[in-house]
């Protein structure tokens, strides 16, 4: 299938898609993009159909052929104040934000969105597999999320998280038992499964 390149017919139409929202540890990570209007890439698809090292050869791409682009994050603990939805939004705001030019319009991943100022917007269910701009942003999203990870990993190197990224995996799980959990842990998410909080209650308190 080949994704669209334009939904509103607008030129400078942003694609948002975020990364990390279902992790355990590290921040929610967004990016927005604005391609050419009539731009096409043969391999651009939705980051998670493609392996890493498609990734890391698209952002490249992407990162010179952009109109504009742009990356937001919410940390942790800003997650844990606003919960994990409002700092989506503001992770996506801050990348609109930061985009450097106003779009005249945007598409957004998913079936949610918080309306930024005045722009109109269309939110689209799995929009990173149908749109080029919110395929981009979901390139961009995760490979600047994964890096972030594997830096914060070699700081902390008991969770895996150059490996899970955060996610709740069995191996960051049972980490998180055994040693506590750190700064970059969401405090506010069910941390354990139900098996570790019983065998574990201190670190649930």
């Amino acid at each position: 299938m080949n994704l669209l390149p334009n939904y509103s017919g607008y030129t400078l139409e942003a694609g948002i898609d975020e990364a990390g929202r279902g992790c355990l540890a590290g921040p929610v990570v967004a990016a927005a993009v604005i391609l050419p209007p009539d731009y096409s890439h043969t391999l651009l698809n939705d980051s998670k159909q493609l392996n890493h090292k498609q990734r890391l050869q698209l952002r490249v791409d992407i990162v010179r052929d952009a109109v504009a682009w742009a990356i937001g994050e919410a940390s942790p603990a800003e997650i844990d104040q606003i919960n994990i939805l409002q700092a989506t939004y503001l992770a996506m705001h801050r990348a609109i934000a930061g985009l450097g030019v106003v779009p005249e319009y945007l598409i957004v991943d998913g079936n949610r969105f918080k309306g930024y100022g005045e722009l109109g917007h269309t939110c689209i269910v799995k929009g990173d597999g149908k749109y080029l701009s919110i395929a981009a942003a979901s390139v961009l999203a995760k490979t600047h999320r994964d890096e972030l990870m594997c830096a914060l990993a070699r700081e902390h190197s008991a969770y895996g998280w150059e490996r899970n990224a955060g996610y709740p995996t069995k191996e960051h799980r049972n980490s998180i038992a055994q040693y506590g959990t750190t700064q970059h842990h969401r405090l506010s998410f069910r941390l354990l499964s139900e098996e570790q909080l019983s065998l574990f209650p201190e670190k649930n308190k």
